[in-house]
């Protein structure tokens, strides 16, 4: 039988992420040594409290559906966190548990976006940011992050860029692939134009607990007539070393979780509920696990940015979010995927090629820094001996 997909497949490609990942798991079957720099997935094990409180709700027979909302408990427990951390003042009735904040971002875009209408995405960005919405017929307008302005937003080009068809605008702070903070500034800027536009937000902020060097991170509904027109989202993912557990979730206001909801009931009925009740734990219980992992971080930052710019011919800014570095290889005249493929089979390193991040992502390569110091040592001596050989050519 001949299969023919739905035409709005051909917007949703497989992931450029995932696709390196899957050659460099092959040739790690295949016996070569591979050092994974492609994948945001935490090396830590997931605290053991949190663990601990999901074996406790799986004996206790914590099974079944949930409210589509969520768990009351854990509705309170991210709204009193957001407020606490963020400067917010949620309510718990303003939250929306989802399956990761992939599905959080699928519900929000899905619940607003009319065919034809036009959001404004990051550029390099997330690739769902991209994907997600031309999927549903929406048109993503890119404005551009640079490396010369600190990933920063040209006020300028982005005003440029709106129409009468714009909708929503979509800040990922701190930044995938970048690692760039946007300072409260920029913030600012930024709400004056959603509000004097009318549009919507959709701030995802999942990296939020994970910034160095003393930076600030301010959430963008904790400023003046903010609230009321951002979509907020969150999850348990990178600063717990959740990936696996699957859990997000979205904040706003009840007019927006009531449209949200509605995608997410006909997509997952609800998040799983034992994970939920382990993620109760997670934010009240475990900020001294999460600080120890930001701690480590740092130093790997650290570490990894100094030796990267002591590599003649690439260079690197110094993030201050995530556990994402963005490195600069324009100098080596190659394509970001020639570069990164070189690497892959020469140097038997897995990284993503900017490219896969949008057009501004072209002559940079992203690491993540998210596995052992000890690997990030051997990476970075890897990537020196390879880039000196590849300038010998």
């Amino acid at each position: 039988m001949e299969y023919k997909t739905a035409k709005r497949m051909e917007c949703l490609p497989f992931s450029g992420i995932r696709a390196v990942m899957e050659k460099a798991n092959k040739m790690q079957q295949a016996g070569e040594k591979i050092i994974h720099l492609e994948i945001g997935r935490p090396d830590f094990d997931t605290p053991e409290k949190i663990k601990k409180a999901a074996n406790e709700s799986l004996a206790a027979g914590h099974v079944f559906y949930t409210s589509n909302y969520g768990i009351p408990k854990l509705r309170e427990a991210i709204a009193k966190w957001e407020n606490e951390n963020h400067g917010t003042d949620y309510e718990a009735s303003e939250v929306l548990v989802t399956v990761g904040v992939g599905e959080a971002t699928f519900a929000s875009m899905d619940a607003f976006l009319d065919p034809g209408d036009e959001i404004l995405v990051p550029n390099p960005v997330w690739l769902n940011y991209i994907h997600v919405p031309s999927a549903l017929g929406a048109v993503p307008v890119t404005y551009s992050l640079k490396e010369e302005n600190d990933y920063q937003i040209d006020f300028e080009e982005m005003e440029s860029r709106i129409t009468d068809k714009t909708k929503m605008i979509v800040v990922v702070n701190p930044s995938n692939p970048t690692g760039g903070v946007f300072s409260r500034e920029t913030l600012e800027k930024l709400s004056e134009i959603a509000i004097r536009h009318d549009l919507l937000v959709i701030a995802d902020e999942i990296y939020s607990q994970l910034v160095y060097d003393g930076t600030e991170h301010v959430s963008i509904a904790s400023l003046p007539g903010m609230k009321e027109r951002t979509i907020t989202l969150g999850g348990f993912s990178k600063a717990y070393s959740m990936t696996g557990w699957r859990l997000g979730y979205l904040c706003a206001p009840v007019g927006i979780i009531q449209a949200c909801v509605r995608v997410h009931q006909y997509t997952v009925t609800c998040a799983s509920s034992f994970v939920q009740e382990a993620a109760i734990t997670a934010l009240t219980d475990c900020a001294d696990d999460v600080e120890a992992m930001r701690k480590e971080y740092q130093r790997r930052k650290d570490y990894v940015v100094k030796a990267l710019n002591e590599i003649d011919g690439i260079s690197c800014n110094n993030p201050h979010g995530a556990f994402y570095i963005f490195v600069n290889i324009k100098r080596l005249g190659m394509t970001s995927m020639e570069v990164a493929e070189y690497l892959l089979d020469n140097a038997k390193i897995a990284l993503v090629p900017g490219s896969a991040f949008g057009s501004e992502g072209e002559g940079y390569l992203r690491i993540s820094y998210a596995c052992s110091y000890e690997e990030l040592q051997e990476a970075c001596a890897r990537i020196k001996k390879a880039v000196e050989e590849l300038k010998n050519k």
